[in-house]
């Protein structure tokens, strides 16, 4: 079986590449981790990668003059390693959207709210002041501008009165971690196919009931 071959970027400890390299332990999973890359020397994730036998580089933002050296660095990995797709898991880098569009329909990220409502930092703290009802995490393709691009799947999640911004991260998390392997299953089998700013999504398998759309 000839899976995608997929590279991860990550800032810290990575705990969705965690979850995305444990589903591609399953020999029937459409897709492989071939390389994980941090903008940082130190970040975590590093040694889980190693441990998992995946290769490891580290681009470090710090050493570069501009923001197209660092992301022309990333760039010139991606392609020796003949990377086909991106995931962000907590990349703590805005990219260019020269470097988006060289990749365009190639990047996914991950978001802890429902896109389009709380995009950027701070999430939690925002969806508890705001006082809403629900919110949740939401995969999608990139776009130049922040947490912007064509939905691919989401997760909901119930907010309570007890729910501290700590509290809701880690329920907001556990989704994460499920919705993120399904989409990266998604793109790598072909059945989910951009157009425009939709995504459509062919042949789900209906395994979960409820709070995840599409469901699988």
């Amino acid at each position: 079986m000839k899976k995608m071959r997929v590279a991860v970027l990550i800032s810290g400890r990575g705990s969705n590449m965690e979850a995305l390299i444990e589903a591609c332990r399953d020999k029937e999973y459409p897709a492989g981790i071939v390389l994980v890359i941090s903008s940082r020397p130190g970040a975590k994730g590093l040694e889980y990668a190693k441990r998992a036998g995946i290769r490891t580089e580290v681009v470090n933002h710090t050493e570069f003059e501009s923001r197209d050296a660092f992301e022309e660095a990333i760039h010139t990995i991606l392609k020796e390693t003949k990377v086909e797709l991106v995931c962000l898991a907590g990349f703590m880098r805005v990219l260019n959207p020269s470097f988006v569009n060289r990749w365009r329909d190639r990047i996914l990220n991950i978001h802890p709210s429902l896109l389009p409502a709380f995009k950027g930092l701070h999430t939690h703290e925002r969806v508890l002041d705001a006082g809403v009802r629900f919110t949740g995490c939401t995969v999608h393709i990139v776009r130049p501008e922040m947490d912007d691009g064509p939905i691919i799947i989401q997760a909901v999640v119930p907010i309570t009165p007890k729910d501290t911004p700590g509290a809701l991260a880690a329920k907001v998390l556990e989704f994460e971690h499920k919705i993120y392997p399904e989409a990266l299953s998604m793109m790598a089998q072909g059945r989910a196919r951009v157009s425009g700013n939709l995504v459509y999504v062919k042949g789900k398998k209906i395994k979960a009931k409820g709070l995840i759309n599409p469901p699988f």
